[in-house]
């Protein structure tokens, strides 16, 4: 059983207690927009393994006065150097005190020293820096250097430009083993799997091989969550897929002929609300809604946030409905007594479902009123049209799909330390990114569109869509990852 220990520096006000809530998953310490609102080091067990080892995280409070801190430091093997540090300074400047405090933990307790930058500032202003990297040479730890405050996610090309500015400058002090951008507010869990192994690569013996069983059951976690928010996923596609909504039946003869297109029926009732298809278009949506906030939520809680979720998506797929119309009896049997003359004949249009009158005629004798009916109903038998429905077309899957993932990549970003979710827009690159990896397994999807029952009674087929959509989404989804951070996740094939 090892435990090996981190402790978060940074100059104060910098984001680490922000950061700590984010690695840790829970609300810990104060988080204010000021000066040295950590007055002690507070530690907590970041993870365990069944194992007994232990990874430990400590914020510490921040630096300020960094280089009056590091005179007093190298005063403290001396008598007036120990009184004005635990006498003096307590009593006249508890801040500056509780700074001394932290470099003295850290020296005592850590492992590894995680300190956060500001990238916001470029490395040539950040004047802190230079102070605080020689009071680290007195601890005389390895330093993992954080880029924090980077901002909304960016492009890989970006955020290694940050990178790169800030290892150059940093170059000249030996003690930094690496430079990572680990935002509190918006990073991927795969940085936090980035840190866990330049932690593991700064350390020797027990503890390089204790971190090593850390980080691997810290991956197990990590995985678990990500193949149950890829289940959520595409239980929550599978239902919105397989959603039928039937069509109110029983409406008069001006209703009937519009539902085939009468010009006649319109001018009847132009009113689009009555229509009994628009009733149920609009109430797929409202499910389509419902969906995504539950789905979305469900994502927020595997993650450790908290919050609700909007739906927010309808605009994707707007007017993308597929209607399945029941060819009625009574409609069918009206408009075959009424053919004469020039109507010499009456088609039934399978491929709509309804019944077309004049491009659309066949030759032949008068189909009478029994004779229309009958026809009807045997094509309501051949199609299990026994109602009319509506669903969700084809088309509207696919938007569906990469918003789906989009949600994904929202929630993995989000850090706890930025409070309760907040639906925020997408990085304009991560659309471009989620088309690509889902580009390889577009022909899989389709044909499971296509694949979808075309009668109104599908009972079991959610679940059937659910077990084959999960293994595409997991590897697109992982191919976009591997896309946004290049060689920090290995996505299936």
């Amino acid at each position: 059983m090892t435990t090996v220990t981190l402790s978060l520096v940074s100059h104060t006000n910098a984001g680490k207690t922000t950061l700590a809530r984010t690695l840790l998953g829970t609300d810990v310490g104060v988080v204010r927009d000021a000066p040295h609102v950590t007055q002690f080091a507070d530690g907590h067990d970041l993870l365990a393994t069944p194992e007994g080892d232990r990874l430990r995280l400590w914020d510490t409070p921040g630096f300020g006065d960094s280089a009056r801190l590091a005179k007093r430091m190298r005063q403290r093997g001396q008598p007036l150097g120990w009184f004005l540090s635990e006498v003096w300074d307590r009593w006249r400047d508890h801040s500056f005190w509780a700074s001394q405090q932290a470099l003295r933990h850290v020296q005592a307790e850590s492992d590894v020293v995680l300190y956060l930058v500001n990238a916001a500032e470029s490395p040539q202003t950040a004047g802190y820096v230079a102070p605080e990297m020689d009071l680290l040479a007195w601890v005389g730890k390895p330093v993992l250097v954080l880029l924090n405050q980077l901002g909304a996610p960016r492009t890989a090309a970006e955020e290694a430009a940050d990178v790169d500015a800030w290892r150059a400058h940093l170059a000249r002090w030996p003690l930094v083993q690496g430079v990572l951008p680990l935002d509190a507010f918006a990073r991927c869990w795969v940085h936090e799997a980035t840190l866990l192994q330049a932690v593991q690569a700064a350390l020797q013996g027990d503890r390089a091989e204790a971190m090593a069983r850390l980080a691997a059951a810290w991956r197990a976690r990590r995985q678990q969550t990500f193949e149950e928010a890829m289940q959520v996923l595409a239980a929550s596609l599978a239902r919105t897929a397989a959603a039928r909504e039937t069509v109110a039946e029983g409406a008069g003869i001006g209703q009937r002929l519009r539902q085939i297109g009468g010009a006649v029926a319109r001018r009847l009732d132009a009113d689009a609300a009555a229509d009994p298809a628009t009733a149920a278009q609009q109430r797929l949506a409202a499910a389509l809604e419902a969906e995504v906030r539950q789905s979305t939520t469900r994502l927020i809680e595997l993650h450790g946030l908290e919050g609700q979720a909007q739906g927010e998506i309808l605009d994707r797929v707007a007017g993308q409905f597929a209607r399945h119309e029941r060819v009625p009896e009574g409609k069918a049997a009206i408009l075959g007594g009424a053919v004469t003359g020039a109507l010499a004949g009456l088609k039934a249009d399978i491929a709509s479902g309804g019944l077309t009158l004049g491009g659309g005629l066949i030759a032949g004798g008068l189909i009478g009123a029994l004779g229309a009916a009958g026809l009807a109903r045997g094509i309501n038998v051949v199609r299990g049209t026994g109602r009319s429905w509506v669903a969700w077309g084809d088309a509207a899957m696919a938007p569906l799909v990469e918003a789906a993932l989009l949600r994904y990549l929202a929630v993995a970003h989000f850090g706890r330390g930025r409070g309760e979710w907040v639906q925020g827009e997408a990085p304009p690159h991560w659309a471009a990114t989620v088309a690509e990896a889902l580009a390889p397994r577009q022909a899989a999807l389709a044909a499971l569109w296509a694949g979808r029952s075309d009668r109104v009674d599908n009972a079991g087929e959610a679940e059937r869509l659910a077990v084959a959509l999960q293994p595409l989404l997991a590897a697109a989804a992982s191919a976009a990852l591997q896309r946004l951070y290049p060689g920090s996740h290995n996505p299936p094939p």
